[in-house]
């Protein structure tokens, strides 16, 4: 699951950023309105916290913008204005929930919880492409049938490929989708082909008719194998 936080204060944003992160989230931060509009308008994430007191913006129109691109990113307003007004503005625009600050890290990971579960129950748990399986609840991955086991960060990546077949997926889109901001490596990509790598033989090994093909001098594409 890959979380936004959006939030001015550098100490919060780093607490909560090493506490999402202890609990398995891969979580990126931006702490103004223009680095997050960027983002936004460059990624998709399960789940965005969002600020409306920003440096160099309202986050309120952010949330318009984040909503308007209908993504299906889910949205927990976090702020110290803890008024009605705010918090009616705020959830007719879309949030899916208001938290106030100041708050214990216990609820803020209880409040991300329900509202994945509740954003979930439309998307499908189970994916398919050619004889692959997917099953994000369990993290199953099976061709034919037989189970074909696989690393995390292996499963993450044929995770996010299978929700975008045919395109084309540039190396360092891929690298910060799966791994976040802060990924290891981050002046070269072997950690990315390595992964790579090893998921391409996992399928080929068990038969898979779909798999990664290299695009030479663009990146990455999930499609059929050619016969």
């Amino acid at each position: 699951m890959k979380l936004l936080i959006i939030e001015d204060d550098a100490s919060l944003s780093e607490i909560m950023c090493r506490a999402l992160r202890s609990e398995g989230y891969v979580v990126e931060c931006a702490a103004t309105f223009f680095d997050a509009n960027d983002k936004i308008a460059g990624y998709s994430y399960d789940c965005i916290l969002l600020d409306i007191m920003l440096p160099d913006g309202n986050g309120l129109k952010l949330l318009e913008h984040i909503k308007a691109l209908d993504k299906g990113d889910r949205v927990i307003i976090i702020s110290a204005r803890d008024s009605i007004d705010d918090k009616v503005a705020g959830l007719d625009l879309g949030a899916d929930d208001y938290l106030a600050k100041p708050f214990y890290m216990a609820e803020l990971s209880a409040r991300i919880k329900s509202v994945l579960r509740r954003g979930s129950a439309a998307v499908s748990k189970q994916m398919s492409a050619g004889n692959i399986e997917l099953s994000i609840d369990s993290r199953r991955v099976a061709v034919d049938g037989s189970d074909v086991p696989l690393l995390k960060k292996e499963f993450d990546i044929l995770l996010y490929f299978m929700q975008r077949p045919g395109h084309i997926v540039d190396k360092a889109v891929l690298a910060e989708s799966v791994w976040g901001d802060h990924i290891d490596a981050a002046d070269n990509f072997q950690f990315v082909y390595a992964q790579i790598k090893n998921l391409r033989k996992r399928l080929a090994d068990a038969g898979a008719t779909y798999n990664v093909k290299a695009v030479y001098g663009f990146g990455y594409k999930f499609c059929e194998v050619e016969l």
